[in-house]
């Protein structure tokens, strides 16, 4: 049985969605998970998304890390989604869904998809004060991010395997994120749990990010750009007195091909 797939991008961040609403995709099969998003012997992406039928909103939204484990909140792969739902004329310009973290809206906007956050209270986010203003923030997936110089130079893969091993107490797993300014330009680069390598966007990286910036008070704007090795997303969001709320991330998504899978 041959099963149709599309690959879609966000800021370099990239997807394999299939329209799994007569549930034909074997989804407790993580080895065919695996197959699929292998860059060598598969088509290759940091993630597989399912499209499903949900009986109160638009559809359902279920993804899978590249190593076939299931994950918390992907924002990049919910604004591809939206594009994909889209596509199929389940939706208009505006999408409500289920995620793994529960509801979300997405709105279509010409070029721009935009996908709404949940709300950070203050109280979870976690602050190490070290040099590297260590932060855990969870913004629908784990975040812990550091300040560092020199960003572009930066040897991702042995500074995450140093952080590991200081925050392995983290049981499900940690996106490692870091962050610098230059040029008045914020950056920020991600090492991804269940990709296990650096990504070329994130997503909920850049809303953790986002918040951290504004919890320190380092910027007091409502609208921040995030500048990453895929591209640019921005991130608006609100505050009262003790939570960040009408959280909201967009940039471009792009279909970039589709075909037929064999490996069914």
């Amino acid at each position: 049985m041959n099963q149709k797939f599309y690959k879609y991008e966000a800021a370099g961040n990239d997807f394999v969605i299939i329209d799994n609403r007569r549930n034909l995709f074997d989804s407790k099969n993580p080895n065919l998970i695996r197959k699929i998003c292998d860059r060598y012997s598969g088509v290759g992406s940091d993630g597989l998304i399912l499209l499903e039928k949900h009986k109160n909103l638009d559809f359902e939204m279920i993804y899978f890390n590249s190593d076939g484990s299931q994950s918390g909140f992907c924002a990049n792969g919910s604004r591809c989604i939206t594009h994909f739902a889209n596509y199929l004329k389940i939706i208009k310009n505006k999408a409500k869904f289920e995620a793994s973290d529960g509801p979300h809206e997405s709105v279509i906007d010409d070029l721009q998809i935009k996908v709404k956050m949940k709300d950070i209270k203050f109280s979870d986010i976690k602050s190490y004060n070290d040099s590297k203003m260590t932060t855990f923030i969870d913004s629908g997936s784990p975040h812990i991010i550091f300040k560092t110089n020199n960003i572009n130079d930066l040897d991702i893969i042995s500074e995450t395997f140093q952080n590991k091993e200081k925050f392995k107490y983290y049981s499900e797993g940690l996106n490692y994120n870091y962050w610098d300014t230059e040029k008045n330009k914020i950056t920020l680069r991600t090492f991804e749990r269940g990709v296990d390598c650096e990504t070329k966007s994130c997503g909920s990286g850049s809303v953790a990010l986002a918040a951290l910036l504004r919890f320190n008070s380092i910027t007091e704007n409502e609208n921040i750009l995030i500048s990453m090795p895929g591209g640019e997303l921005q991130v608006s969001l609100r505050e009262n007195n003790h939570s960040f709320y009408d959280i909201w991330l967009s940039g471009t998504v792009n279909q970039v091909f589709s075909g037929s899978l064999k490996c069914l």
